[in-house]
C-alpha cells in the first residue's frame, strides 16, 4: 500500500495503521500540472487530503480573501479528486461538517442532519464553499468524504477546538457535533485501506455543549480555569462571519467502524480520555503549566493576519 498525503499541519502524521509506504506532498492544491505529475512519479493506491484554507486567524480571513479561499477550498480539492478519479485512485478528504445550522426541521435535541442533507448554512464564506464542495464530491465514485467538526486533539495544538475556545473570555453555549481525532484518525485510516466511499459524517457520536467541553478541561487539565458565556447575538459583534451549530447524524459512520472493527467512543467519552490525555502530555514534556492556553485580550478580540491555513 503506497499513501500520498496532502498535508495541512502535523495531527494526520504518525498514527498507526498508515500505508507501509507514504509520501507528503508539499505540492499546492492549485497547481494541478504539478499534482498530476506527483500522482504519475509517486503512483500512489490512496490520496489522503488534510489541506485547505480556514484563514488565520480564523474563517473570518475568508471574507476579504474570497477569491483565494474558492482557488483552494473548491477548484483545489476538486483538482486532486478529478486528477485521482482519473488514474483510478482512492482519494481520502478531510472536509468539514460545518456546512449546517439549526433550522425548523433540525432544531437544538431535535433530528441531526444525515449526509444525504443538503448544506443550508451560507453566513461564512469559508462554509459556503465548503458547501458547494460537498455536493460536488458526491459525483466522484473513487472519493470518501470525512465531514469533521470541531476538531479536537490530546496535544493542545493551537488548531484545537478547545484550545480556541480555551483562550477566549466569552464563549457561547450551543450543543454541537465535535470530532476527536485521537480516536477518528485510526478510524479514517482503515476506512481509507478498505476502500470505503461516499460521504460521512465524521464526528463522535453525541453533541456536546462549549460549556461542557470547557468543564472537561478544567477537570482534567485547568482546575483555575474560567470563563463566561455570551449570546450569539453579542457574539456577531466580534466576529465578522457567522459561526456554524449543528448536530449530525452519526448512524452510518458507527456503522462502518462497527464493521471495521474499530472503536468509536461517544463525544463525552473521548473528550474525558483526550484531556486526560492532554494533561499527561503537556507534564511529560516538562510544559505543565507553561504550555496551557493563554487567554487573549483585551475580550475576544484576535490579532489581524493574512497567513494562508493551506
Amino acid at each position: 500500500c503506497k499513501g500520498l498525503l496532502e498535508e495541512g499541519g502535523q495531527w494526520e502524521k504518525g498514527r498507526e495503521g498508515s500505508p507501509k509506504e507514504v509520501h507528503c506532498s508539499k505540492v499546492r492544491l492549485e497547481n494541478r500540472h504539478l499534482m498530476e505529475e506527483e500522482l504519475d512519479r509517486i503512483k500512489p493506491t490512496h490520496v489522503i487530503v488534510a489541506a485547505g484554507i480556514t484563514g488565520r486567524p480564523n474563517v473570518d480571513w475568508c471574507e476579504t480573501h474570497k477569491m483565494e479561499t474558492i482557488r483552494v477550498n473548491t477548484i483545489g480539492i476538486l483538482n486532486i479528486a478529478d486528477t485521482c478519479a482519473q488514474r483510478n485512485i482512492h482519494c481520502t478528504i478531510y472536509a468539514t461538517g460545518c456546512i449546517y445550522e439549526y433550522d425548523e426541521q433540525h432544531k437544538i435535541g431535535g433530528v441531526p442532519f444525515t449526509e444525504d442533507d443538503a448544506p443550508n448554512f451560507k453566513a461564512s464564506f469559508y462554509s459556503e464553499t465548503k458547501g458547494m464542495l460537498d455536493t460536488l464530491l458526491k459525483c466522484y465514485e473513487n472519493v470518501l468524504t470525512l465531514r469533521v467538526r470541531m476538531p479536537i486533539s490530546d496535544d493542545l495544538s493551537s488548531r484545537s477546538f478547545v484550545t480556541k475556545i480555551a483562550s477566549y473570555h466569552k464563549v457561547v453555549d450551543i450543543p454541537n457535533s465535535m470530532t476527536v481525532l485521537t480516536d477518528l484518525i485510526p478510524l479514517s485510516l482503515a476506512m481509507s485501506a478498505a476502500g470505503l466511499t461516499g460521504t460521512y459524517n465524521f464526528c463522535n457520536p453525541k453533541p456536546i455543549s462549549h460549556n461542557q467541553v470547557l468543564s472537561i478541561y478544567k477537570k482534567h487539565v485547568d482546575p483555575s480555569f474560567e470563563w463566561e458565556n455570551f449570546s450569539v447575538e453579542e457574539q456577531a459583534k466580534v466576529i465578522r462571519a457567522g459561526r456554524s451549530n449543528n448536530t449530525l447524524d452519526t448512524t452510518k459512520l458507527e456503522g462502518a467502524a462497527r464493521d471495521l472493527g474499530m472503536p468509536l467512543p461517544d463525544i463525552f467519552t473521548a473528550m474525558e480520555n483526550a484531556m486526560a490525555g492532554a494533561r499527561h502530555n503537556l507534564e511529560a514534556a516538562g510544559q505543565y503549566p507553561a504550555g496551557l492556553p493563554k487567554k487573549l485580550g483585551p475580550g475576544n478580540s484576535q490579532p489581524t493576519s493574512t497567513t494562508k491555513g493551506a
